[in-house]
């Protein structure tokens, strides 16, 4: 199920295109909206575990481990 995630700061991801393709380094501006499939999960940090999310968006392209405290659920 797709969800609309707003970025509460700008930041910079790995776009994963395709898995013969190298990764691409994108900017993604504070307030961006996109729709994505949102699949969470808890990692070591390196004081306290972080919540982070791979984002699987609706063209097909996904980043992986975007902190939760850089996204915002829309709807």
């Amino acid at each position: 199920m797709y969800h609309t995630v707003e970025f509460a700061s700008e930041i910079y991801a790995d776009l994963e295109t395709s898995p013969k393709e190298p990764l691409k380094r994108v900017r993604i501006p504070k307030g961006t909206r996109v729709k994505a499939e949102i699949r969470p999960y808890v990692v070591e940090g390196k004081r306290v575990p972080i919540e982070v999310a791979d984002l699987f968006f609706a063209d097909g392209t996904a980043t992986r481990r975007i902190p939760f405290k850089y996204l915002a659920l829309v709807d």
